[in-house]
């Protein structure tokens, strides 16, 4: 992207985002904008999180663990796990995402529930 790429792209998607809660009578603060950052390198994320960017969603568990440790020197950062979620691969989702969209099935979610540590808040899970 050039230099102003991606702040203008958050900026545009930020406003759009405004715009479309005004339309339905919603308080401004009652969506996030979530930054699908699945196959965009960390070096990205980091800019659009010095642009205010702090959500962001993955799919690719391997990928996504790999741009936590890249960027755990954000502070504020909140990781969703976006798509399907295989058994194999939910202790990893629920020691190191905030969110997880699209849960299909009940025995993922029990898994993600026993597997969350205690110390962590309680896992936000979309259905």
């Amino acid at each position: 992207m050039t230099d102003n790429a991606l702040p203008e792209s958050l900026a545009s998607a930020r406003e759009r985002l405004r715009r479309a809660l005004e339309d339905a009578g919603r308080s401004p603060t009652s969506a996030t904008l979530l930054a699908v950052s699945k196959t965009k390198p960390a070096e990205m994320l980091r800019e659009a999180w010095q642009h205010g960017q702090r959500e962001f969603g993955e799919n690719y568990l391997q990928e996504a663990l790999d741009k936590q440790a890249a960027l755990e020197d954000l502070d504020g950062i909140v990781w969703h796990f976006i798509g399907p979620l295989q058994s194999n691969k939910t202790r990893a989702v629920a020691e190191q995402f905030a969110w997880v969209h699209s849960v299909d099935r009940l025995k993922i979610a029990k898994r993600l529930s026993e597997q969350r540590p205690a110390a962590l808040p309680p896992l936000n899970v979309c259905l």
